[in-house]
């Protein structure tokens, strides 16, 4: 039942994201950073998007270019491409993994066109779950994750890299995949009916309260 979910979820998630990217950008150059087995640039170069994703890991690069042949490329990548290249820029849940960052966040308003925008998914540690599971909140990913966000301290990030921002929307369903992940960290068993519950809790409170979601999607333009 869990892996059912996870694969409507995913179905969902994608296209949510080809919806937000379609909405509030005009171009069709796309680079997805961090672009795992390229879920995301197989959706949207079946939307008319011209696409490239840059992945360090070379498994996960093989799977991605072997049945499509899209352009996937290591971390080295980045410098084969001229400036102004793309239209959109996107880092689903990558960010939090990235180094050096600051020298990529300069690489990517480089990469940027003028009008083009720059869409940044990420964990909040403000948020309720963070909360209420504490040193057990999955996202919290230690080593994997270097760094922590909030809508604060990322949009402060950003704007001294050269990007302002213009929307942010919540990923509603990452509280309840976030709140599954943390019980079993917990208590050491899966407990699905509590994490759907805290997962309501998260967002409920994010929706009513502080705004404070368990995931962000921040979407940045060029100052």
């Amino acid at each position: 039942m869990i892996n059912a979910l996870f694969h409507l979820s995913r179905t969902y998630t994608l296209a949510r994201k080809r919806n937000l990217v379609r909405r509030y950008s005009s171009g069709r150059d796309l680079l997805d950073y961090g672009c795992g087995t390229g879920d995301f640039l197989k959706t949207m170069r079946s939307s008319g998007f011209s696409c490239s994703g840059i992945e360090p890991n070379e498994d996960a690069r093989q799977k991605a270019m072997s049945p499509e042949n899209i352009s996937i490329l290591d971390e080295d990548g980045l410098e084969h491409f001229n400036k102004s290249s793309f239209d959109v820029i996107t880092l689903w849940h990558v960010l939090e993994h990235v180094y050096p960052l600051t020298t990529r966040l300069s690489q990517f308003n480089e990469l940027l066109r003028e009008d083009g925008r720059l869409f940044i998914a990420v964990p909040n540690h403000r948020s309720w779950d963070a909360k209420r599971y504490g040193p057990y909140w999955a996202a919290w990913d230690v080593p994997r994750h270097i760094y922590h966000f909030n809508r604060n301290s990322i949009t402060d990030l950003m704007l001294r890299h050269g990007f302002t921002l213009v929307k942010t929307r919540p990923q509603l369903l990452d509280a309840f995949y976030i709140s599954l992940l943390s019980e079993k960290y917990q208590s050491g068993r899966q407990n699905i009916f509590r994490a759907c519950l805290n997962g309501l809790r998260s967002n409920f409170s994010a929706r009513f309260m502080d705004g404070n979601y368990s995931s962000i999607i921040y979407i940045f333009k060029k100052s």
